[in-house]
């Protein structure tokens, strides 16, 4: 029981938060964990989703009716699981360019075949040059799809007018977003007032 308690406790601190900078603009995703951490430091606020309400650590965890059914507990004390928190001293935005890199490209298809449609795991997904590199296709976000194994040898090395294949949407760069690093299904909705999700059209 006490192995369960404990898997429990942690599964629960690596649920996602939201961070806002100070001008309340997101900014990254982080876990709960960290974000606990930044309150005991003073260095955050959590913010309740609903109400916009912003709290200390010790007003957080004396809340007799916090935002969230979510606790973590310690000897002496039950702690709500934040989701969204707002730094106190950090204006600073990011990059607004996310970086090319398998991962990302993953994130921007949604682990989802840009021909046929069918999402499944990595494992069964490759990328796709759109314009085959034999024939100058780059590596970029303009030329680079996700596609299933069955799109891919049917393409091989042949461009789409050759195959007959239609693409999904057109690929492109995607901007930056505090979710770069987040698969659709792990974004939690009391996000939405702060980053609203276009969930498969981060471009």
């Amino acid at each position: 029981m006490h192995q369960t308690e404990n898997a429990m406790r942690a599964q629960l601190l690596e649920r996602s938060a939201l961070v806002l900078n100070r001008s309340w603009m997101p900014i990254h995703v982080t876990t709960a964990r960290r974000a606990l951490c930044m309150l005991v430091r003073d260095v955050a606020r959590v913010v309740a989703p609903d109400t916009l309400a912003i709290y200390g650590f010790e007003e957080w965890v004396r809340l007799l009716e916090p935002p969230t059914r979510l606790f973590v507990r310690s000897p002496s004390l039950r702690i709500p699981v934040p989701e969204v928190i707002v730094l106190r001293g950090y204006d600073r935005v990011p990059c607004h360019e996310a970086p090319f890199t398998r991962r990302n490209l993953f994130l921007r298809d949604d682990f989802t075949c840009q021909y046929c449609g069918r999402q499944t795991s990595s494992d069964r997904l490759s990328v796709d040059h759109v314009m085959p590199r034999s024939r100058g296709g780059r590596t970029t976000w303009e030329n680079c799809v996700l596609a299933c194994v069955t799109c891919n040898a049917r393409k091989a090395d042949r461009s789409l007018k050759e195959t007959g294949l239609r693409l999904l949407r057109p690929p492109c760069r995607p901007r930056w977003t505090p979710y770069v690093n987040l698969r659709p299904s792990q974004r939690l909705d009391s996000w939405q007032r702060f980053a609203p999700d276009n969930r498969r059209s981060v471009q």
